[in-house]
């Protein structure tokens, strides 16, 4: 089956930042930056979430809230 998608709407000085991050970076776009960072973020939790051999909680510690919310501030949504 094939992947569907859909639109995400960033503030445009944060996509221009995103730009100017991704020169020369080997990213060929910032939709392929921003799903890489996404992905980092979240990928962890939707394992756990599905693989019980993982063997770790569900919920979120405070220290990996503390480091989501690092690196939403670094992306500028907070």
């Amino acid at each position: 089956m094939k992947e569907t998608k859909v639109t995400v709407k960033i503030p445009r000085p944060l996509y221009e930042r995103i730009q100017v991050i991704i020169d020369d970076s080997g990213f060929s776009s910032a939709t392929d930056f921003i799903v890489f960072v996404l992905r980092d973020l979240v990928g962890d939790r939707a394992l756990e979430k599905t693989d019980p051999a993982v063997g770790m909680t569900n919920h979120v510690n405070n220290d990996e809230l503390a480091e989501i919310r690092r690196k939403l501030e670094n992306l500028g949504y907070l």
